[in-house]
């Protein structure tokens, strides 16, 4: 692999007329992003404050300004939506679409890069990608000698051992003794390493191996890792709050030059990481200044999608967060405080039983229009709590949604009781449900 693999493209035939006249539409601070080109850069900024035109618009500038060649540079986001997306506008600020980008999905960068190293792990450049089904089909067959109760081990719950581990950068033989598990009778690293195997012999891989392949490889490999720092001078990654602890890894490995330097700029929001049940770790971006010494970090403050009532809202609630970057002084001149509108018995953390008995009622003296209904937050792990205890006759509220992980008519808690979840599907549950409350 060399760093000289143009492709015909006529990508700097025809500049914008003003050389920059595609940064005179961004705001002081997106500037600042975009045009801070050099070393590590962490981008931190919420929903709607212009981080996706950030992230085309720096991807452009590179570009524009000679710094980079497209291929030149690895661009990596969640979905491919957003792919998409990101290459269709980097194409329209440059005039004419960009090929031979390295711009996609982590796995789907990875499986580029494993197609390039296949033999490295064990396999060719023509493996097989299995689905879930078939993942639980060879994992069956590999739990057979082990005689495993599987009512009581079920192969799902097994592979989502697996996965997990694979989503933390272990391989079979990275996994210590402290970091096993009972499951299956304490045979889970066993089965693991004998169905890795068993993948290797069928040249197929399943979804979490395409990251842990390419991350051992590059671990391993330096001529390898070598090629790719000599290949990618710059690195974009979007929404770095929801990396796990492998994409943490393979970006590491790639970023960090042998010198030290790194040209990478993240963007994401340390609030809104809400996908630890699948593995990501915010600690990813709360350690990025220890990570890449000397990074600078730009903050967008300026919300172009929500109201004021609704920032200031979420600015109360954010507040509370234990573990975060500090909020600067100039969010709260910006977002005038908003009117209380969401309640909760217990603050952000998890109740003791029985914290919301002795809660003071909000509906009192509030009448019955709608506008001054409250909303109550509350765990959506205990549906029988808010059924047993939040019974206010006096408070005119609607049930929204209840705990995701549970379904069927008896869990439908009375239209009085106000159980404040965000679960579109558990709303089109409750929508097919004949016992559904009124309103929803």
């Amino acid at each position: 692999m060399t760093t000289s693999e143009p492709p015909s493209s006529p990508l700097f035939a025809s500049l914008p007329s003003e050389g920059e006249s595609y940064l005179a539409r961004l705001n002081p601070e997106q500037r600042a992003a975009i045009e801070t080109t050099d070393g590590p850069l962490l981008v931190l900024a919420g929903a709607g404050t212009g981080k996706t035109r950030v992230l085309t618009t720096r991807f452009a500038h590179i570009l524009l300004t000679g710094r980079a060649k497209p291929w030149q540079i690895l661009a990596v986001t969640f979905t491919n939506k957003a792919a998409r997306e990101m290459r269709e506008r980097v194409g329209t600020l440059l005039g004419s679409p960009a090929e031979g980008l390295w711009l996609g999905t982590f796995h789907a960068l990875c499986a580029r890069m494993l197609r390039r190293h296949a033999e490295t792990a064990g396999l060719t450049s023509s493996f097989t990608i299995l689905d879930t089904d078939d993942q639980l089909r060879l994992l069956k067959q590999v739990m057979e000698p082990w005689r495993i109760d599987t009512k009581r081990w079920p192969a799902p719950g097994l592979l989502g051992v697996i996965q997990r581990w694979k989503d933390r950068g272990l391989t079979p033989a990275r996994v210590t003794p402290a970091e096993d598990t009972d499951f299956a009778n304490g045979h889970a690293r066993a089965i693991y390493t004998t169905y890795q195997q068993r993948l290797i012999q069928l040249n197929a891989c399943d979804f979490g191996d395409l990251m842990l392949h390419v991350t051992e490889i590059l671990r391993t490999h330096p001529d390898i890792l070598a090629q790719y720092h000599r290949l990618f001078r710059y690195i974009l990654v979007d929404e770095y709050q929801d990396t796990n602890t492998v994409q943490y890894l393979w970006l590491r490995l790639l970023a960090k030059q042998p010198d030290g330097s790194a040209n990478i700029c993240c963007v994401g929001d340390d609030d809104q990481s809400i996908y630890s049940w699948r593995g990501a770790e915010v600690e990813n971006i709360l350690r990025f200044e220890k990570d890449f010494p000397g990074a600078q970090v730009v903050r967008l403050e300026r919300n172009y999608r929500s109201t004021r009532h609704i920032l200031g809202t979420a600015a109360g609630l954010i507040a509370h967060n234990a573990n975060a970057w500090a909020r600067p002084c100039a969010l709260a001149v910006r977002i005038p405080k908003a009117r209380r509108c969401v309640s909760s018995a217990y603050g952000i953390r998890m109740p003791r039983p029985g914290a919301y008995a002795n809660a003071p009622n909000p509906c009192a003296g509030r009448g019955t229009h709608w506008r001054k209904w409250p909303f109550w937050c509350a765990p959506v792990s205990r549906p029988a709590l808010l059924k047993n205890v939040w019974y206010r006759p006096a408070c005119p509220t609607v049930l929204l949604a209840v705990c995701v992980f549970m379904s069927g008519p008896k869990y439908a808690i009375p239209s009085p009781i106000c159980a404040c979840s965000i679960s579109l599907r558990m709303i089109w549950r409750l929508r097919e449900s004949s016992t559904r409350p009124n309103g929803v």
